[in-house]
């Protein structure tokens, strides 16, 4: 199958030989950008409660509620920038990251901080829909090898810098700098787009799943908010119930129209596929068990060992730099493997990770404690993540590439949203257990027990994960796969569908894939 730029609709001149590398810096930039502010807000939670007098809930909201938007809203994405041109729904969510950014550094609140939040996740979810298509459509041949890499790249160095650039800017500026450094970076990716990158299209006689897209926000938000709202007013309580309730109530409406629809945001038969649903199961538990401890980390390093923003920054690098290094050294051999192995193995060393840390934090436990488990975790990131998007893709017929790559980047988003709900909930209930007005020494032993607690299921969930992959998953030819049945096999999508990656970090038709040790898109 032809990929690239034969396959979408080009508007523009192409740039020259000169200037052939900025397409690649504004799609970069944009990349590294959206992903940073995954973890930027890590090390500046403590700041931020102190500033804005937020409650650990709201903390939760701050971090999740992001996101969630680039979860619920990637899929839909991806459809409108076939549809109305994926440098203009680029450019658009740049501008609305941009202004989300400048909201979240005035917000006066956690209210309105939360608010601006969920924007900024609708804007990064535009613009990581239209990264991997931008630049499929900018590059060819070995320049597109080359760009997919350096691409791959920085999404790796965006997890290692963000706590420690959040460190930065909260401890020699403001907490507030840590999204207000978005506006000139956002600016200065909008004029290169405009004046290098070239407009393209897919499909534009697709239509969007809008009712299949409202279901599934509506099931995700209420099932989170349900989670929370579990753990902090109980379980038996009206509000939580009520929330559950939605959620059940949206999954059922979202099956009933992806049934029903021409054109759905997922097409469910590809869940009859073992291997699909299995790597999907795996992406969501990878993201639960990998990162949103170390939300809680950043809270015990700063309340409790008192680092500063910097240093506690800094204390959980280790596993984003292991990550980097086990992708830059043995990314290439790794793709060559049974897939099954790297994931299922790489889960295996995530789970144990977890575990380590559950082993080690004791009282008068200092950071030091956090370097074997964060290594042995970023070890098995580091082999597992990259073959993710890959598997997923060998799991779903060829014309479904798209629609698989933008499922296994919303089930990881998902992960990271659903994990800061359930290990929040269990971290806040170890916290009051301390009781109000707790003393120093109470306090300390609250934040271990709660910490022992959530690594503990983290790793358990990896290690769960690990053992269901190796166990499930197969090496499949074009998406064929025993037990999946012919004759519910699904039918020909468009070929727009097929470039439409959702910044996948994997190119459709034959590109170079991209290899990156990154735990990117957290």
């Amino acid at each position: 199958m032809r990929s690239g730029p034969e396959r979408g609709t080009a508007v523009g001149g192409a740039p020259g030989a000169r200037g052939k590398w900025w397409p690649l810096v504004a799609i970069t930039l944009g990349n590294f950008m959206l992903l940073v502010d995954v973890t930027i807000v890590n090390t500046a939670l403590p700041r931020i409660s102190d500033g804005l007098g937020a409650s650990f809930t709201s903390l939760q909201w701050v971090m999740d509620i992001y996101a969630l938007a680039l979860a619920a809203l990637l899929m839909v994405a991806g459809s409108a920038a076939d549809l109305f041109g994926r440098r203009r729904i680029y450019v658009a969510g740049l501008a609305l990251f941009a202004l989300s950014s400048l909201a979240c550094g005035l917000a006066p609140d956690a209210g309105t901080l939360i608010a601006a939040r969920a924007v900024q996740g609708v804007g990064a979810a535009a613009m990581f829909a239209t990264n991997t298509p931008l630049l499929m459509a900018a590059y060819r041949g070995r320049d597109r090898g080359v760009a997919f890499g350096i691409w791959g790249g920085t999404s790796g160095a965006a997890a290692a810098v963000g706590p420690v650039l959040g460190g930065l800017l909260t401890e020699y500026v403001d907490w507030r700098a840590i999204f207000l450094v978005n506006l000139p970076l956002t600016a200065f990716a909008v004029w290169i787009t405009l004046a290098r990158v070239q407009e393209s299209h897919g499909d534009r006689t697709a239509r969007i799943d809008w009712p299949g897209a409202a279901c599934f926000t509506v099931c995700a938000g209420a099932l989170t908010y349900g989670l929370m709202r579990g753990g902090e007013e109980g379980w038996t309580e009206a509000g939580t119930l009520g929330s559950l309730a939605v959620a059940v109530l949206a999954l059922i409406a979202f099956i009933a129209v992806e049934r029903r629809v021409r054109r759905p945001l997922l097409d469910l038969r590809l869940l009859r596929r073992p291997s699909f649903a299995t790597l999907m199961a795996a992406a969501l538990l990878l993201q639960v068990a990998a990162f949103p401890y170390l939300t809680f980390v950043g809270l015990w390093t700063q309340n409790v060992l008192g680092l500063s923003p910097v240093q506690a920054g800094l204390a959980v690098t280790p596993l984003a730099l292991m990550s980097l290094l086990v992708g830059a050294v043995g990314g290439r051999h790794l793709q060559r493997l049974a897939p099954q192995l790297p994931i299922g193995v790489g889960l295996l060393l995530t789970g144990a990770g977890g575990l380590l840390h559950a082993l080690l934090l004791g009282d008068g436990a200092g950071w030091a404690v956090l370097v074997p488990g964060l290594a042995v975790s970023g070890l098995g990131i580091g082999m597992a993540m990259p073959v993710l998007v890959s598997a997923a893709l060998g799991a779903a017929p060829p014309e479904r590439a798209g629609m698989a790559s933008g499922a296994v980047n919303t089930f990881r988003q998902l992960g990271f949203a659903f994990g800061i709900a359930v290990l929040g909930t269990v971290f806040a209930t170890a916290l009051h257990g301390a009781g109000p007005g707790a003393g120093p020494a109470a306090l300390g032993a609250a934040y271990i027990t709660g910490l022992t607690r959530v690594t503990l299921i983290s790793g358990l969930v990896a290690l769960v994960a690990g053992v269901l992959v190796l166990a499930v998953v197969r090496r499949t030819e074009h998406g064929e796969e025993p037990g999946a049945g012919g004759a519910d096999a699904p039918g020909a999508e468009t070929t727009a569908s097929v470039e439409r990656t959702a910044g996948a970090g994997e190119p459709a038709g034959g590109a170079e894939p991209v290899r990156t040790g990154a735990p990117a898109g957290k």
